[in-house]
């Protein structure tokens, strides 16, 4: 698995929440544009995406984390 960490988990104390992970490309690809160019756009180093590299029996999956601050 590659796991690339944004700004933000350097910065400040908080969290990774799953928003999506799904085996369709199409719909991954499909989030991430919606949260790119929505009424309001996500910050892009708030987002983190990873790639899980299928092997025969386990197809890839894709899974879009959002960061999220510790409210401290």
């Amino acid at each position: 698995m590659n796991s690339r960490r944004a700004a933000p988990a350097s910065d400040r104390a908080g969290r990774w929440d799953v928003v999506l992970e799904t085996q369709d490309p199409v719909e991954f690809r499909e989030r991430v544009r919606r949260l790119r160019t929505g009424p309001r756009p996500a910050d892009l180093s708030e987002l983190r995406i990873d790639t899980l590299c299928g092997r025969l029996a386990h197809p890839t999956t894709y899974r879009l984390s959002r960061y999220v601050p510790s409210d401290a």
